[in-house]
């Protein structure tokens, strides 16, 4: 009935954009009255209570209070709250009763998000963010060959670990990845050219969008993606130019440096999609940025919602390309049993448990799913101050690994994958899923 006030869940979630060009967007009293209104909503319901630091943090602030209400808790104290949001989306995804169309319109993260923008704009983030959150200058300085041995050889010894603790505050326990110098952008090199097959929604042509990490990092992962879509006679080309997605800036609320970003890898898409292209990232997180975060900081650019359109994570690419027959089953190794991680940010994406669901097709091969946060977020959990309850949030996911007695553990994440062999600590290894498909196919 009209008017009538509804239970929450009853209606699939829409995500509104977020308006964060309106005058009162930056205006702290609206934000602090916007955030007393959902911190009260939340308190009153308490079920996301288990999937992140933000909300704990926010119960005991309000327990702790004189009034045991939100107006209980000092103004000063909502950012609190904020700083241990890192946009995993999983509360808006997966347990919030309260989100768009029900009329209380509770968005947390983006509220989180606009928190963290009003931050940035009023407060320069402190040097160790700023550097963390710089990905392609960290990337392309430590990738210099002469200088790549000397940071690799710091970031691996108890010395240089405890002068990073102290000048960064990078925890000396947290996993930081190494720097290639042979880059996957220079070692590119493209095979000879077939023709694409298109089938259903794909094109059958692709582009890589090679991230920060797949670049600097673990160059592998796009040797294996490549590798992987070339034997499904996918032709794969590498975009002309890119740079950092922008989720490591968007997470610090710096929305000029987003933009900036979108500036260069719009265009850039844009040309291999005109060229005939779809675009394929191996990392969620910078997926997602151009299917969901950037459509909805930029609703109006008709260029960022043609590449919405054309932009894959992998294995649902792969997956649609099944449905109309075209995948290879030619594998020639088992896989044993994978406990397989979803990451929140494929999760968030609504494509299902595509890579599950590929991976199963390999005969001899049994996937044990775990749905929850790993708490790394990529710069969260290095952070001196937040890698102890990185870890904690982590500790179910890894007691599920060991529990489960498999043969291997994956992530779509590898970042991720990561924080859950530190949080293992047995010198074991995680296996990306692409690096997994190209075992069982044998190439």
């Amino acid at each position: 009935m009209a008017g009538e006030t509804r239970e929450g869940s009853l209606d699939a979630p829409t995500r509104h954009a977020l308006q964060w060009q309106a005058p009162s967007f930056f205006d702290t009293d609206a934000l602090n009255e916007e955030l007393e209104r959902v911190y009260d909503i939340c308190h009153g319901c308490r079920r996301c209570v288990s999937l992140c630091n933000a909300f704990p943090t926010l119960f005991d602030l309000v327990d702790e209070s004189e009034t045991m209400e939100v107006d209980g808790v000092a103004k000063a104290d909502y950012m609190k709250v904020v700083d241990h949001c890192y946009l995993c989306d999983l509360c808006y995804m997966t347990k919030c009763p309260y989100v768009p169309p029900h009329e209380w319109n509770v968005d947390f993260p983006h509220l989180m998000l606009r928190a963290k923008m009003v931050k940035h704009r009023q407060q320069k983030p402190p040097l160790r963010d700023r550097i963390l959150s710089a990905t392609d200058a960290v990337g392309k300085l430590a990738g210099i060959p002469i200088v790549v041995q000397a940071v690799n050889a710091t970031n691996r010894s108890k010395l240089g670990r405890g002068l990073l603790s102290k000048t960064l505050s990078v925890h000396k326990n947290a996993h930081v990845p190494e720097y290639h110098s042979r880059t996957f952008r220079k070692r590119w090199r493209r095979n000879a050219d077939s023709e694409a097959r298109p089938l259903g929604t794909t094109r059958g042509r692709v582009a890589i969008f090679s991230t920060c990490y797949g670049n600097y990092n673990e160059p592998q992962l796009n040797d294996d993606l490549q590798a992987v879509f070339e034997h499904n006679g996918i032709p794969v080309q590498l975009l002309s130019r890119e740079r950092c997605c922008g989720m490591p800036k968007l997470e610090l609320g710096d929305i000029e440096a987003l933009q900036a970003a979108k500036d260069t890898n719009i265009p850039a898409l844009l040309e291999a999609i005109d060229a005939g292209c779809d675009i394929v990232a191996v990392i969620p997180s910078c997926v997602l940025m151009f299917k969901q975060e950037l459509p909805l900081l930029f609703p109006d650019d008709a260029d960022v919602a043609k590449v919405r359109a054309h932009m894959f994570d992998p294995f649902e690419y792969l997956m649609l390309r099944h449905k109309e027959d075209g995948l290879k089953l030619d594998f020639t190794t088992a896989l044993g049993k994978i406990a397989y991680h979803a990451a929140c940010h494929l999760r968030v994406q609504n494509i299902g448990l595509k890579t599950r669901d590929l991976l199963s097709l390999v005969p001899d091969t049994e996937i044990e799913v775990i749905e929850r946060c790993s708490g790394h977020d990529g710069t969260y959990a290095v952070k001196q101050e937040y890698h102890d309850v990185s870890r904690k949030i982590c500790r179910p996911v890894a007691r599920r690994v060991t529990q489960a007695q498999v043969d291997s553990y994956s992530s779509d994440c590898p970042m991720a994958g990561r924080q859950i062999a530190t949080t293992l600590g047995d010198g074991s290894e995680p296996e990306h899923p692409v690096s997994l498909l190209r075992k069982a196919y044998g190439i």
